[in-house]
């Protein structure tokens, strides 16, 4: 993994716009510690910040290669995970292939092929590529979006980078926020709507998605999307298809040339991933390592979200599949000194302390590991979630996790975040995402649900995970792959009939189902626990602390904002569940802290 970041300027590139991508790739160091590239043709300027993971002398960028006697030059974050089958296609096509790297297999697609290029690509990427003959600019990011690829268009320029901070360090692009980015943060943040990058002057690629900047301008294209076709597997071969994808994309996602790990929480996806990579690394006479993550001093009460603790069930699995096990704890102070750092990874408010101990953590993997394999994205493709099987959930006019919709926009003036205006807004979004849901004529009324809960899912919720995991990593340089992101496991899964994924009304049963062989009872039957939070009374105390010291700042925007009275109602009150199954009083002070921060850090200028 790494950065990327880039200016395309039709008119040609001068010294300043050298100098300010320059800028914006220092910006972005900690994604790319141990190389970094500069390039600049006659309508581009590119920067490249690399962690090097797969041939690590051969994968220098920015990459630059000559095919029919043209040049392009590329700038890749991701990894492909069918490198060798891509490299054959090509040298059918007469290329002669000189390194080992992804990266040179990305460039020469695109020159053999074209637009065309990501279909040819099994993996998680954002890239761009310079075409010195046309003077023009292909930029393409991966179906679920695992990889950023930010852009803005200024004074003519088309500007791109790994991270909205990058962007922010060019003078052109403006730290502004309008109503729909105020209301996107007070209503979902930590999930934001595709496509948008909060700011007003910064949007993404959505996934699944490339653009073409020329002279003539930018056209994008949709090159991959969630389509609805009939399933005529028997069950039993449904299940045997569904562990060949599972085991067929993990495995091919522990290619590295440098140390691997796993994200081992004991619950079921990650331990899927972790026995068939232990399973790999047996047959290679190789120990594969894996961590859990705990927090200090954590007076955990079971509920109906987390029915039970990780740290036993994590280290059954670990002697279950022989790894090398290793239990990171973090104290509550680590955790809480590190919400403002995740602001800063994230570049907005996100989910509070489930960002800040990701971070913590993944900075402790680091001192040993340079990859990680983790198990997002199986939720939201095998329904895990209740509104997968709760149609009243999907059949509201919002997002079906956010519990309270107004929990956090009720605090703050009316007069200036107009919250019935913004409501309807986002309500507005949510019914189109649904009548855009791809669906069969005449399918059961429950197919119809769950297909409706996957595209929400999958456009937003996963999204937001994908970032987290993303940012948070990658603040350490620590690549994390996610192996039931690969694409082909969403296309099939995702036209599976309802009754064989809830078998039994048991959530993700085609799951479980798929993968019995490779796991015990205990953990093939758990039912689904999520990323553990803290229960410590402790880390409350210090973020109301931290909160209140903010806000007695002169220069507090946030202590503007807020109702009258609201803020007293809820440091007194009850607990509050305003998102997910993790989201508490606690994560909402530890949010408003995180907002008033990212307000004055990013000298934010409310445009309402």
């Amino acid at each position: 993994m790494c950065s990327i970041c880039g200016i395309y300027a039709p008119r040609g590139v001068g010294l300043k716009d050298c100098a300010a991508v320059r800028e914006m790739s220092g910006a972005m160091a900690h994604r790319g510690p141990d190389a970094n590239g500069f390039y600049a043709g006659a309508s581009v300027a590119f920067h490249h910040n690399r962690l090097a993971v797969v041939d690590i002398a051969g994968g220098a960028q920015p990459m630059t290669v000559v095919y029919g006697g043209k040049s392009y030059t590329v700038v890749y974050n991701g990894e492909l995970y069918n490198t060798a089958e891509l490299q054959e296609e090509l040298r059918r096509a007469g290329v002669h292939i000189r390194t080992d790297s992804d990266t040179e297999a990305v460039v020469y697609s695109y020159a053999v092929w074209g637009e065309r290029c990501v279909d040819h690509m099994n993996g998680i990427f954002a890239f761009s590529v310079y075409d010195e003959f046309e003077q023009s600019l292909f930029c393409a990011r991966d179906r679920l979006g695992v990889k950023p690829f930010f852009f803005a268009q200024v004074r003519g320029m088309f500007l791109f980078a790994s991270e909205i901070k990058a962007l922010l360090k060019h003078p052109g692009v403006r730290s502004e926020i309008d109503l729909t980015g105020l209301w996107q943060l007070l209503y979902l943040s930590p999930v934001t709507i595709p496509g948008t990058g909060v700011f007003r002057d910064i949007e993404q690629l959505l996934p699944g998605e490339w653009c073409r900047v020329s002279l003539d301008g930018m056209r994008r294209h949709r090159y991959w999307q969630m389509q609805a076709h009939p399933h005529t597997d028997s069950p039993a071969d449904t299940v045997a298809h569904t562990r060949a994808l599972l085991t067929d994309a993990i495995r091919r996602q522990l290619v590295s040339d440098v140390p691997l790990c796993t994200f081992l929480s004991g619950g079921l996806d990650s331990s899927v991933v972790s026995a068939v990579a232990a399973e790999a690394y047996r047959n290679k006479d190789r120990v594969l390592d894996t961590y859990s993550f705990e927090y200090e001093g954590n007076d955990y009460a079971p509920t109906l979200f987390q029915p039970n603790a990780d740290d036993s069930y994590a280290i059954a699995m670990a002697e279950y599949i022989g790894s090398r096990h290793t239990v990171l704890t973090a104290p509550s102070d680590a955790v809480a000194e590190e919400l403002l750092p995740a602001v800063l990874a994230r570049d907005f408010p996100g989910q509070a302390d489930i960002d800040s101990s990701l971070r913590f953590f993944c900075g402790l993997v680091k001192q040993n590991h340079t990859v990680a394999l983790s198990g997002e994205c199986a939720d939201e493709i095998f329904g895990g979630y209740p509104w997968f099987y709760r149609p009243e959930m999907v059949e509201r006019d919002f997002f079906p996790w956010i519990h309270d919709p107004h929990a956090r926009i009720k605090l703050f003036r009316d007069e200036v975040v107009h919250s019935a205006e913004g409501y309807d807004y986002l309500s507005g979004i949510y019914r189109r995402t649904v009548a855009e849901t791809p669906l069969l004529s005449g399918e059961a009324e429950e197919d119809r649900v769950a297909r409706i809960a996957t595209k929400l899912s999958v456009d937003y919720f996963m999204e937001s995970l994908l970032e987290r995991k993303d940012r948070m990593s990658m603040a350490h340089g620590l690549e994390v792959r996610v192996p039931f992101s690969d694409h082909r496991i969403l296309e099939y899964v995702y036209n599976v009939p309802w009754h064989i994924k809830y078998e039994g009304q048991v959530e993700k049963a085609l799951l479980r189902n798929a993968m019995a062989s490779y796991l015990p009872e205990v953990i093939l039957h758990r039912k689904k626990s999520p990323y553990p939070k803290t229960h410590n009374p402790a880390y409350e105390n210090k973020v109301r602390k931290m909160l209140l010291s903010r806000l007695s700042r002169k220069d507090s925007q946030l202590a503007a904002m807020l109702a009258p009275g609201a803020l007293d109602a809820l440091l007194s009150g009850g607990d509050v569940t305003w998102l997910g199954q993790l989201m508490g009083k606690p994560q909402l002070l530890a949010w408003l802290l995180q907002f008033d921060f990212w307000l004055s850090r990013y000298r934010v200028k409310l445009v309402l």
